[in-house]
């Protein structure tokens, strides 16, 4: 038998039964191949590790292929676990892609992973954690899939784990199904005089043989197996697409073609591989320009955002504080306290409520005389005080000044401004 379609013999795979004939022709090709490869094989990977120079003959079954920012990766033929290869349109290995978009996300040249999909299906091994690993890094860089032609069972699987599928015109995605079959050649046997004894231990440790009838019990644990990988199959296709579970049963693992789909929600487009590539190549070149222009841009803004918000800051802090020392100087408790409610209104933070209280809770001072030649009362203050005051602070940025200075601020202003310094410190 093929050794890699025994691989399926008596397993669940994740196979689109109507593309049967091509699925198996695409083993018996890649066995073909192995075969032609399988001395550069062994020599190739001991002298180059997994990922080969561009000039090996090895480069063309492990393909690393970047084009305008892109990163192509083939998803052909069979799919199969434990295949480090890509043979073609015959085999690709879970593994390889594996590899491959895991480089793919952390080499800086590339800019967008491109899923290029032509495959009937493949093992259920495996499968699910390739998908579990590209869905879980989606949004780190754009990930699309093509089905050019097909994307049906397992490598559709795969194709939902990118941001979005396009189909060809006429080509097809689903059987989003599982499936495994029981052959009986008991009867042909007994027809050719020919009859197979078991000798073993364990109940069940011939179950499902092909020369006997299949027992009832024994199918139902076969099918339970099966529903539960439906189960996870359509899971998986519901998160990636952003489905209803329910939707996805609902296909009941048919194949729809490309308009279909797209009704349907298991695609999002239609195109040619070709021309979809170099879409998303233009479109990747298009997002890098804007980012490159961003920072600046952005920075500028930012800059100038905190420009403005500081002088506005300042501005209405000023004038928030004029009226709170106003309020205080000029509040009843304020001026039957003078000296005491500049004090509070100066040197410390307390809103006008507190300051009032405080200075109610205090006695009354003694008016003083003001001096003749003293300026007009200010918000209740005796006059002369805020001079007086001020003059006396030991700040040379608020004293009086001489005549041959510029223009002196006024008494409250210069008062403002030495408050909203002691705030800003």
């Amino acid at each position: 038998m093929n050794p890699i379609l025994a691989r399926f013999a008596d397993e669940p795979s994740f196979v689109a039964p109507t593309r049967s004939a091509w699925f198996t022709n695409c083993l018996e090709c890649a066995v073909t191949a192995m075969e032609s490869y399988r001395e550069t094989i062994a020599g190739a990977i001991l002298a180059e590790g997994f990922w080969p120079h561009p000039d090996s003959p090895m480069a063309s079954i492990r393909p690393y292929q970047v084009s305008g920012g892109v990163l192509t990766i083939p998803v052909r033929g069979a799919l199969l676990n434990g295949f480090p290869y890509a043979f073609g349109g015959y085999a690709t290995g879970y593994d390889y892609i594996s590899k491959a978009f895991e480089r793919g996300m952390a080499d800086p040249d590339v800019r967008g992973i491109a899923l290029a999909i032509d495959s009937p299906g493949g093992t259920v091994a495996g499968l699910f954690d390739l998908t579990d690993a590209m869905s879980a890094r989606r949004g780190e860089k754009p990930i699309r899939a093509y089905a050019s032609e097909g994307a049906y069972s397992a490598a559709y699987a795969i194709a939902s784990a990118a941001d979005t599928i396009t189909v060809t015109r006429s080509g097809g995605v689903g059987s989003i199904g599982v499936v495994t079959m029981h052959v009986d050649h008991s009867a042909a046997l007994a027809e050719d005089g020919v009859k197979v004894t078991f000798i073993y231990a364990g109940a069940h440790k011939v179950d499902a043989n092909s020369f006997e009838p299949l027992p009832d019990a024994v199918k139902a644990r076969i099918q339970g197996r099966v529903d539960a990988l439906y189960d996870e199959f359509t899971s998986t296709v519901a998160r990636n697409r952003n489905m209803d579970e329910r939707a996805v049963r609902d296909t009941e693992a048919e194949s729809f073609t490309a308009s279909e789909a797209i009704s349907n929600g298991l695609a999002d487009s239609i195109g040619s591989l070709e021309s979809s590539l170099a879409a998303f190549s233009a479109d990747l070149s298009t997002e890098e320009e804007g980012s490159d222009d961003m920072p600046d841009f952005a920075q500028a803004d930012l800059d100038t955002a905190r420009a403005e918000g500081l002088t506005l800051g300042l501005t209405e802090g000023a004038t928030a504080e004029r009226a709170r020392i106003a309020a205080i100087i000029g509040s009843d408790a304020g001026k039957a306290r003078p000296k005491a409610a500049l004090s509070a209104s100066l040197k410390t933070d307390m809103g006008v409520e507190d300051a009032q209280a405080f200075l109610a809770d205090l006695p009354e001072e003694k008016a003083e005389a003001a001096p003749a030649a003293a300026a007009a009362p200010t918000a209740g203050a005796p006059a002369g005080m805020f001079e007086a005051a001020m003059n006396g602070s030991g700040n040379p940025d608020l004293g009086a000044g001489s005549g041959d200075e510029a223009p002196r601020m006024s008494v409250a202003d210069r008062i403002m401004a030495s408050a909203g310094k002691k705030r800003r410190a």
